[in-house]
């Protein structure tokens, strides 16, 4: 029998909270359903007996507080909500638990903005993390020692589990489920579910804001030259101009303010452009690739794969408005 342990944040969604719950105990259900023994023991753990969520539209009955709880197999940390330092912070007398769990073999996985838990533990140092692609940033500002993996849907750094934004979540825990049953069980579930079991990244969700919390006031006004003219034939030389400085120290100053090179976060500015075009306009993609400053069919197409996991036709397909 395995046991899972969720724990319930002071300050969550219940769209977080429930789906581990769901998920492993529907699980049971099936492996009874063809002659097996149920495989999970499911609970809600947590700091106090009850716990709100949503601003109190739901309360949680929790099964039992931290303190009678010695030992799991998985701990699943749902994402946080509100301001995230503060929901940290509300949280941390977890932490001492979620170390000893883990000290003493237990898995743990963060959901979505759950990340932010998990790095505040300090077991992802030097390692991997995923989160949602809309606080990347905020993310990376508060834990610089963790990687986060641009656009990934599931981080697995061994015994240290994380997913990507909103339903990406549901991915995680289904690939957990098949880790600890079989690839039939997590196919039944992703079908009961509704879940497509092969995503495999969020980028084509993720919407392109430039990275902008910085105080440099050089690297702003060429960030802001490219945004707006980004379908010109922009030099690097001719954005230094812009920073009033040297192009080494213009092409440093750019990296380390927004952790893209300067080709890279044209690129991105450019797919960003081109996706609102796919998605309100009747443009092909021939027309959005030269409206966006792009006259290589192929070098677009692969800019444009890599940046958000689809092709341009494909995109086009499942976001236009006209579809």
């Amino acid at each position: 029998m395995k046991h899972i342990s969720v724990y319930v944040p002071q300050c969550s969604y219940i769209e977080a909270v429930s789906p581990a719950y769901r998920l492993f105990n529907t699980a049971n259900d099936f492996l009874r359903a063809s002659g097996k023994e149920p495989k999970f023991n499911v609970e809600f753990v947590g700091l106090s007996h009850d716990i709100k969520a949503q601003d109190g539209e739901y309360t949680i009955r929790i099964n039992k507080l931290l303190s009678e709880v010695s030992k799991t197999d998985l701990v699943v940390i749902p994402a946080l909500c509100g301001n995230l330092r503060d929901s940290v912070e509300l949280d941390r007398p977890a932490i001492p638990w979620m170390l000893d769990m883990h000290q003493n073999g237990s898995e743990i996985a963060s959901l979505c903005l759950g990340a932010f838990l998990l790095g505040a533990t300090g077991l992802l140092d030097g390692r991997k993390c995923s989160t949602h692609w809309a606080y990347y940033e905020e993310f990376k500002e508060i834990y610089p020692q963790i990687e986060v993996v641009d656009g990934t849907i599931i981080t697995d750094e061994g015994k240290l589990y994380s997913s990507g934004g909103a339903n990406s979540i549901w991915n995680l825990l289904i690939y957990i489920l098949e880790k600890y049953t079989s690839r039939d069980i997590a196919i039944l579930a992703a079908k009961y579910f509704a879940i497509d079991i092969d995503r495999d990244n969020q980028r084509a969700f993720t919407i392109f804001k430039g990275q902008k919390n910085h105080n440099d006031d050089g690297i702003l006004a060429a960030q802001d030259y490219i945004e707006k003219n980004y379908t010109e034939k922009l030099t690097i030389i001719d954005l230094a101009d812009i920073a009033s400085v040297s192009r080494r120290s213009f092409e440093r100053r750019f990296k380390n303010a927004t952790n893209n090179t300067i080709n890279e976060y044209v690129r991105r500015v450019r797919v960003e452009a081109a996706k609102r075009s796919f998605e309100v306009s009747r443009k092909n993609v021939t027309e959005v690739m030269y409206d966006v400053g792009y006259t290589d069919t192929k070098a677009f197409r692969d800019v444009f794969k890599k940046v958000t996991g689809l092709t341009p036709v494909e995109y086009r397909n499942k976001y236009s408005k006209d579809n």
